[in-house]
């Protein structure tokens, strides 16, 4: 068993949206809507939007690999790029996208404690992230992480709003 971490770069944006579109589909489409569901996956997951995203000097994206495998990937961001106001100590974990038969390896674990480093490298202080309230896996993981609901968010799935947990972690 061999994992690896790549940066991603604008030539991986091909791959970038595969992973994307299908570790999105996997987890929520049996919760929502077909027709919310393509809305939304084409809107954050088309390729100028991943182009925009892997171009900004806030943000950050690692593909995972698992036996050389692409498994998943993690997408942080410090400073303006945060989807929400947290301030100058935080990072956002954005994304912790594993697909599904890449799962149970501890590869989350894995970005989990990338995302730590970084946000170390980077003097922050404390990581936060926002989880859909019916994500049940993934909140029960992050408490095992560490991290507290400290609020809530708006998430908007097509023209459903849906509630994300927003979920901190203070960092020793």
């Amino acid at each position: 068993m061999t994992i690896t971490l790549k940066k991603c770069t604008l030539e991986d944006l091909g791959t970038l949206q595969e992973v994307s579109f299908e570790t999105f589909h996997e987890t929520f489409k049996q919760q929502n809507s077909p027709e919310n569901m393509t809305s939304y996956l084409e809107r954050a997951f088309c390729l100028k939007q991943l182009e925009k995203e892997l171009s900004n000097r806030s943000s950050q994206f690692f593909f995972v690999y698992f036996n050389h495998e692409v498994a998943g990937y993690l997408k942080v961001n410090i400073d303006e790029a945060q989807s929400e106001k947290m301030g100058d100590e935080s990072l956002e974990i954005e994304r912790i996208y594993i697909r599904n038969s890449f799962q149970k390896h501890g590869l989350g674990k894995y970005l989990f404690n990338k995302a730590v480093e970084i946000a170390k490298e980077n003097n922050k202080k404390k990581i936060w992230l926002g989880v859909w309230e019916k994500n049940e896996n993934a909140i029960a993981f992050y408490k095992k992480m560490g991290f507290i609901q400290t609020g809530t968010h708006s998430f908007y799935m097509g023209d459903e709003e849906q509630t994300d947990f927003i979920m901190t972690k203070t960092l020793a």
